[in-house]
């Protein structure tokens, strides 16, 4: 990896601090690389944070590390930052003039890693939504659970995914309507709450291509059946409850 032109490292982060580079050798001592000034800069070409020392007699670079998301560094004795460089398999230390330039780098470090975590983790996040969600469930009685769990429980990050996959399959509302009618005529309440949830979720998923289907008039009757459904079953259920109430005699 390479760093920007060092005529151009006084950036908004640079604010060189003196140190003293140390590597770990194999007999488990500091071994002195050499002393240099550290700031914080962009890696050329990656376009990632990076720490680098600039050796303060003859402007080479002593020190080049791209700073990570990962727990490896430790802030001591208020002067010295160590970690573990898993790029180059060795322990590495800075040991600062001043401890307010330590502070300051310490504190860009945290930063940096903030921003890298969070971004990771909505990155893996978003590009595991997408990578569960391929196809629709088929759409059968028995895999009603599995069509509301799809529908009900993906993320903002899926809608648009979960709604590109309803308005290709040309089949699905047909198919869900049927049954619909199905759980009517045999009067499968658990069937019927199921649609109902369904139907709903999808419609708040507000998309107008979705909208064209359900609400055309092959379909727009059921659809509307299906959710008027949740006001029958509540009337059923309250009957149903009404019904083991035992009747009491006046004394």
């Amino acid at each position: 990896m390479l760093v920007r032109d060092k005529s151009q490292a006084n950036s908004s982060f640079n604010s060189m601090q003196r140190v003293k580079v140390y590597r770990l050798n194999d007999d488990g001592k500091w071994d002195d690389q050499g002393t240099g000034h550290v700031t914080i800069d962009y890696l050329e070409r990656t376009e990632e944070p990076g720490l680098y020392v600039i050796d303060e007699e003859d402007n080479e670079t002593l020190l080049l590390h791209r700073i990570m998301p990962d727990d490896i560094y430790r802030k001591q004795q208020d002067t010295i930052i160590s970690w573990s460089d898993p790029e180059y398999s060795t322990e590495l230390a800075l040991s600062f003039q001043e401890t307010t330039g330590c502070s300051y780098i310490w504190d860009h470090i945290c930063n940096f890693q903030r921003t890298l975590q969070f971004s990771t983790l909505n990155n893996e996040t978003f590009h595991s939504m997408n990578s569960e969600l391929r196809e629709l469930p088929v759409v059968e009685l028995s895999t009603l659970p599995l069509i509301l769990k799809t529908v009900s429980e993906s993320g903002i990050a899926d809608h648009m995914r979960l709604t590109d996959l309803i308005v290709k399959d040309q089949d699905f509302f047909r198919k869900l309507m049927d049954l619909f009618r199905i759980c009517d005529d045999l009067e499968n309440i658990d069937g019927l709450h199921m649609i109902f949830k369904i139907v709903r979720g999808i419609i708040l998923l507000n998309s107008p291509q979705i909208f064209e289907k359900i609400f055309g008039d092959e379909l727009v009757m059921d659809v509307i059946g299906a959710l008027e459904c949740k006001f029958l079953l509540h009337s059923l259920s309250q009957y149903a409850m009404s019904a083991f109430v035992p009747e009491i005699s006046p004394l």
